[in-house]
């Protein structure tokens, strides 16, 4: 049974995760520096296996659904580390959103809850885009 409590493994996985977005968007804005986008990486990585377990992230990563993005997330971050970040950083963009599309929808159905940025994502334009999504929310 998945356990859902907040224990110190997966607060200490979410910070990790938390600095690992911090880290990465750092190295971007520093002209993309190899070095703090690989540590970024890194931290990314280890918060969210911490966070979700090792079993967890294995099964998600191996999944044959998530194979194209698991490639590509991994290919950047060599790329990264061998020293072209800029390709590095698109092809992880890539393997990113290909890997969590599936939680795009819970995302916007969480955005327009928001108190006072909802009401932004609750105009008809904006809503008729997430709308399209509504019906292949995923639980979290």
């Amino acid at each position: 049974m998945v356990s859902f409590e907040m224990n110190d493994i997966k607060k200490i996985g979410l910070g990790l995760t938390g600095f690992g977005v911090f880290f990465s968007f750092l190295g971007v804005i520093f002209f993309f520096d190899k070095g703090l986008i690989a540590m970024g990486n890194i931290l990314f990585f280890s918060g969210v296996t911490l966070t979700i377990g090792l079993k967890s992230s294995m099964q998600f990563f191996t999944k044959r659904a998530n194979y194209k993005g698991t490639i590509s997330f991994g290919a950047g971050f060599f790329l990264v580390v061998i020293g072209w970040p800029i390709l590095g950083i698109i092809l992880e963009a890539y393997g990113f959103i290909v890997l969590f599309s599936g939680f795009w929808p819970t995302l916007a159905v969480f955005l327009q809850k928001i108190p006072i940025l909802g009401w932004v994502f609750q105009q008809p334009y904006i809503r008729s885009f997430f709308d399209r999504y509504r019906g292949k929310r995923v639980p979290v």
